[in-house]
């Protein structure tokens, strides 16, 4: 009896070790335009986020996380290629007619492409914008075997768009035009989404959710969420025009934007949990990756009022700013296995440190460009975290903006296209995070070394020209 008590240990044991040294399955939640500010873990209090939250309590929360660019396609291509937009191909929000953004080209490098590498099933569900179906940025042909939602981020302005993508396929959204609404593609793609968690139980896989939640337009289905805040808020009705045959610029005109947007936000809140969830139904909740941040700061578009929210916590700016309410996001980890329930770090990092981390994770090749670091050490609660020198974001648009953050310092230009010398503002972030006082005339050697990184820290691009 003591012989098969001893063998038996030495089987729980050896489950219980091969259960550690498993590759970890990834889950990456990407919301869209969501600021600083617009969780409860990070200081909101007109609506509550409690499932992303939990993210926070059986994790890491950071305090200084950095988007890839303050709008979309430059943030996600700076995530997926693991470099900061002096490097990245894609560098602001290009269109392509009828449908779809400037194509990543075939020689650009993701990290999901060395996740497969490493044997991992990789999907991707919510809204893409790194080049169309067939294209040499189509999401098949960057690293994910799968792909469901809108490829154009100018079709998910709609959340009852006429159609989404299954792979290579067109899936019209039955009911939906431009006055019906009848399928919510949230909704559709959360299903998906859970779909995939279910199908590949066993692992591991990188499961990619670029959610259009919150992003504008402002609408969400009538139901129990928008019920929770329909004349909680005083509202100011938004008035906006439909889109036109090819989705361009225009947003729905909204009664209750105030409401919608808190509503939005719940709503997105129950799909994280439902993917928690369904990582504690199949049993693997414990050796997950997740990961919840924003593409970038808040925005103002079709009614969202983030002053009345306080979208971008203590910052100045929002979306299409490099001031910190631009750029800064939360960032939420959890990996039970190896992460600190209810932590917190304040290493500065950003998007372009994602893909070091996850393939250092996974125990896949690097890739072969990179500016990030991995920041599994902090993740890990380890002393020997390496740190940036500096993080430097440029913006095509609005004249051209560049921002460095140097450790307690933040450098901004603006203006920069029609004047690479124009003046650089200096702000120290501890006594002015709401970078109000420009300290330059004070400090002539930070000015100096800001313009030598704004300088170096780049090369130009003739797809985006910059100086």
């Amino acid at each position: 009896m003591k012989r098969l008590s001893f063998v038996f240990g030495l089987l729980l044991l050896a489950v219980y070790a091969f259960g550690q040294n498993k590759k970890p399955n990834i889950i990456l939640i990407l919301a869209d335009d969501l600021g600083y500010g617009d969780l409860s873990a990070y200081g909101q209090e007109k609506f509550s986020t409690p499932n992303i939250d939990r993210i926070a309590a059986n994790g890491m929360l950071f305090t200084d996380f950095y988007a890839g660019a303050p709008v979309c396609a430059p943030s996600r291509a700076a995530l997926l290629q693991g470099q900061h937009t002096g490097h990245t191909y894609i560098r602001g929000n290009k269109e392509i007619q009828p449908e779809g953004q400037e194509p990543l080209a075939a020689d650009v490098q993701t990290f999901a492409q060395l996740l497969q590498q490493a044997g991992y099933r990789t999907g991707a569900f919510g809204k893409w914008g790194l080049g169309m179906v067939g294209t040499t940025g189509d999401p098949l042909n960057k690293g994910f075997d799968e792909f469901y939602g809108y490829n154009c981020q100018r079709q998910s302005h709609r959340y009852y768009p006429t159609h989404l993508w299954d792979n290579d396929k067109r899936i019209p959204m039955q009911g939906n035009d431009l006055t019906n609404r009848v399928v919510y593609a949230p909704d559709s793609i959360q299903a998906k989404t859970l779909t995939f968690i279910h199908t590949y139980k066993d692992g591991p896989y990188f499961l990619f959710v670029p959610t259009v939640l919150p992003h504008a337009e402002l609408i969400v289905p009538a139901g129990e969420e928008l019920a929770m805040f329909a004349g909680k808020f005083p509202e100011k009705p938004f008035k906006g025009s439909d889109y036109g045959p090819n989705a361009g610029p225009g947003y729905t005109s909204q009664r209750q934007p105030r409401a919608t947007f808190a509503a939005m936000m719940t709503l997105l809140d129950i799909h994280v949990g439902q993917i928690l969830d369904a990582l504690e139904e199949e049993g693997v909740l414990e050796n997950t990756v997740v990961i919840f941040t924003s593409d970038n700061g808040s925005h103002r578009e079709g009614g969202a009022d983030p002053d009345f929210f306080k979208s971008s916590g203590p910052f100045r700016g929002n979306k299409r700013d490099v001031y910190e309410g631009g750029v800064r996001v939360p960032m939420l980890v959890q990996w039970p296995a190896f992460i600190e329930g209810g932590s917190k770090s304040r290493h500065v990092s950003a998007f372009w440190d994602i893909a070091p981390t996850l393939l250092e994770i996974a125990g896949a090749n690097k890739l072969d460009k990179t500016d990030g670091i991995s920041f599994l050490p902090a993740l890990k609660g380890k002393k020997n975290q390496r740190n940036h020198d500096y993080l430097y974001w440029e913006f095509h648009e609005q004249g051209g903006k560049q921002g460095i953050r140097m450790g307690d310092y933040k450098a901004i230009r603006l203006n920069a296209k029609d004047n690479p010398d124009a003046p650089i503002a200096i702000y120290h972030l501890p006594t002015d995070i709401n970078e109000q006082h420009n300290i330059a005339d004070k400090h002539p050697e930070l000015v100096e070394k800001a313009k030598k990184i704004m300088a170096e820290a780049r090369t130009e691009s003739a797809l985006f020209p910059f100086q």
